[in-house]
C-alpha cells in the first residue's frame, strides 16, 4: 500500500534576492503551496518569484521574527518548509523530506542540516554541518523573538534528517560575509544591552580564539582548507566585535 504524505507549503522571505531565489524555488518545486513575502524588492526577485508561484505578497519590514512568522501564517497547510532565499535543497534532501512526511505522527518538526558555502568553495561534507528545525507543523512551532537570527522554535518532539541536507550560497565572498558581520553585530547591540552583560573585557579577550580553535579544530573546518581557516577567522571577529560594540555602547552611555 503506498503511503500518502502530508502536504506541505515552502514559504520563503525575500528582499532583492534575484541571485539567488531561482536555485531556491526550483529546488523545492515538489511543495504543495508556495509562499513568497517580498519587503520591497527592486531586482528581478518578483518576476521570479511569478515563475513558481502566485501566492507572492509584500509587506514592509518590522524584524526577522516578525516577517518570517507573517509568510508562515500565510500558508495554505500545516506542515511548512521554511527557507531563506539564499538556500537550496539537495535532491538527497528532497527525498528524505518526502519519506518523513509520510508519517510524521511522532514529531511535531525536522531539523535539516546546513552545509555552508565558503567564499569560492562548499563546506567539506566531513566537517561539522550545524542542523536547524526547517520542516515543521506550525499548529505547535513560533518564530522566537531572536534580534538576528530568529528561527522557529516548537513545543514538542523534533527529529534530525541527517541525509536531508541543504545548502547555503550566503557568502560568496569575503567582503559578503564581513559586511553581515558589522551589520548582525550592530543589531544584537540593544539585545546585549537590555540583558546587560557582564565581563565584557574578558569576553572580547577570550571567546574569539576559543570560538577560532572550536570552529578550525572541533568542527573540522581545517578540513576546508584556506577557506575554512578564513571563516573560522573571521567568525572569531564577529565573536569579538559583538561584545566590543556593546562595550563602546555602554561608554557612551556613562
Amino acid at each position: 500500500m503506498t503511503r500518502v504524505r502530508e502536504k506541505f507549503s515552502l514559504v520563503v522571505t525575500t528582499l532583492n534576492n534575484a541571485s539567488t531565489l531561482d536555485r531556491c524555488l526550483s529546488s523545492a518545486v515538489f511543495a504543495d503551496d508556495i509562499v513568497v513575502l517580498d519587503s520591497g524588492s527592486t531586482d528581478a526577485t518578483l518576476d521570479i518569484a511569478k515563475k513558481y508561484t502566485r501566492r507572492i505578497y509584500t509587506e514592509a519590514f518590522r524584524d526577522y521574527s516578525t516577517q518570517k512568522q507573517s509568510a508562515i501564517d500565510k500558508a495554505a497547510h500545516d506542515w511548512v518548509l521554511l527557507l531563506d532565499a539564499d538556500e537550496a535543497l539537495t535532491h538527497a534532501a528532497r527525498a528524505e523530506i518526502e519519506r518523513a512526511l509520510e508519517s510524521p505522527q511522532q514529531v511535531v518538526g525536522f531539523r535539516l542540516p546546513r552545509r555552508e558555502q565558503m567564499f569560492w568553495t562548499f563546506q567539506h561534507r566531513w566537517s561539522w554541518t550545524n542542523t536547524h528545525l526547517r520542516l515543521f507543523d506550525r499548529r505547535r512551532t513560533r518564530m522566537n523573538a531572536a534580534p538576528v537570527h530568529a528561527a522557529p522554535e516548537s513545543d514538542g518532539p523534533v527529529r534530525t534528517l541527517r541525509r536531508a541536507v541543504f545548502l547555503h550560497y550566503g557568502e560568496p565572498d569575503i567582503a559578503t560575509k564581513v559586511s553581515k558581520i558589522n551589520a548582525y553585530s550592530t543589531g544584537l547591540v540593544a539585545d546585549k544591552l537590555r540583558r546587560r552583560q557582564r565581563f565584557l573585557g574578558v569576553r572580547m579577550v577570550a571567546y574569539p580564539p576559543v570560538f577560532f580553535i572550536r570552529q578550525y579544530v572541533f568542527k573540522r573546518y581545517f578540513l576546508n582548507g584556506w577557506a575554512g581557516f578564513i571563516s573560522a577567522a573571521t567568525g572569531a571577529y564577529y565573536v569579538f566585535l559583538k561584545y566590543a560594540k556593546v562595550y563602546e555602547a555602554m561608554r557612551r552611555n556613562q
